[in-house]
This record gives C-alpha cells, structure tokens and sequence, in this order.
C-alpha cells in the first residue's frame, strides 16, 4: 500500500503526496486551510482513504468548503463525490465547460461555476480562475492562482517523472521534457497538445508572475515563475509545436 506524504510548501498550503511505483509518478492533491478550506485536485477514487487521512491530519474532513480541479479526469476529481459525501458544505468550483458538459452529471451536488478572472474568496486566501482550454489538455480545462501567496496550480504542466522532492529550486523544464519524450513512446503520446492559442495562455499564466508552481505530477517549485513558464513554452513548441 503506497504512503501519503504531507509537507507545507507555503503558510497553510500543503501537499498531500502520493507515489505509484507502478507509474514511477507521484500524485498530488494540494490543501489550503483558510475559513473555507480549498482542496485542489482530489486525486482518483482508489486513493481517496489516502487523500482524507491527510487531509485530516491538517483539518477535520468534514469542514472542506472548496473542491478545485483543472479538467474532467480521474486524478483530478475522480473522488469528487466522495468528498461531497464527506463534507456536507463542500462545492466543487470549477469553469462553466467543466460544469455543463461533465461535473453537474457526475457530482451529487452542482458546482459553483467560476468566470474567468473571476475571484473566488476564502478568507484570507484569493484564487483567481483562469480559463485554460487544452492546457494542459482538455477544452474545459482551467487552473487556479492564488493570489496572496502568489501560487499557481498548474495541474500537469511540469509534470515530473519519479519520486522526487517535495519542494526545489532546480530548474523543471528538463525535467518535464523528460516526461514529454518517455510519454511520447508509448500509449499516452499526444497527451499535451498545440493549439494556435497555447501560446496566448501560457503569456497569460506568466503574466500573473507567480513565484510558487503547484503541479500535480512532481516537486512543487519555488523561484520567478513567469521566467520558468516562458522557458517551458518555449520548450513545449520546439517538442510540440512544429509543423
């Protein structure tokens, strides 16, 4: 049985880690603790006893206000429901696409649908909603940043391989280049695509200048995030944006 790690990479923002060896990948869930707690991602149903053991080592389950997720995939809201189950005031909060076309079907209780750059407040914390259409992948994709601590969930951007740090300084641009070329071998090539609009959303991300990534799939990072993201769209087109 795989361990859930947790580890505070910011004040009150804590990783909830799970390694698959199977997939050499690690899985992660991120909670704010705040008036209205806010978990993003949920993480798939077969580690939801995992993820709420965490959880519950930071706060009572049942207080969970917040459900956020990029896009409509197992490891991203696969547990939703139970999650609704055990926290009687929790919403999921997601974009309008996500709502309409998959989570209001799915979930026991409907989502609070999110505008783009619209702010959803929860206490000391601000997540502003960005739409992000097919980035990483999907047309109801989106992410949050938060804006006091300047902290951007980036769902399967810098996606890492192994298990790595829980936190570093080291550049992750490699790293998830790594990812794209050993994914690029096999059954889950074509993974991330190039849109003639990816360019515009990855300006926009680096607008917001964060200074804390938040990926799902490895060391979360610290440093100028608006330089790590023009570096890493600069490598995404030489790896996917030709032709």
């Amino acid at each position: 049985m795989p361990e859930t790690t947790v580890t505070e990479v910011a004040p009150d923002v804590y990783r909830l880690c799970t390694f698959i060896p199977d997939f050499s990948l690690q899985f992660c869930q991120f909670l704010v603790k705040d008036d209205e707690p806010l978990l993003f991602h949920t993480g798939m149903k077969g580690l939801f006893p995992l993820v709420r053991e965490a959880v519950a080592s930071v706060i009572d389950p049942a207080t969970l206000r917040w459900i956020g997720f990029s896009h409509f995939e197992a490891d991203e809201c696969g547990a939703l429901n139970e999650w609704l189950d055990v926290a009687p005031n929790a919403q999921a909060a997601c974009g309008m696409v996500a709502a309409l076309v998959s989570v209001n079907d799915f979930a026991s209780r409907p989502a609070r649908i999110l505008e783009h750059d619209e702010v959803l407040e929860t206490g000391k914390s601000r997540f502003r909603y960005r739409a992000t259409p097919q980035v990483p992948h999907g047309w109801d994709a989106g992410m949050l940043f938060e804006e006091t601590r300047g902290a951007l969930f980036c769902s399967d951007l810098f996606h890492q391989l192994g298990d790595v740090d829980a936190v570093t300084e080291e550049d992750l641009v490699e790293r998830f280049r790594t990812a794209l070329v050993e994914y690029g071998k096999g059954p889950f090539a074509h993974y991330m695509p190039y849109t003639p609009n990816t360019q515009n959303i990855y300006d926009g991300l680096a607008a917001l200048k964060p200074n804390l990534l938040l990926p799902m799939h490895g060391s979360s990072w610290k440093g100028d995030g608006a330089r790590a993201i023009h570096n890493m769209a600069a490598m995404m087109k030489e790896e996917l944006g030709a032709g």
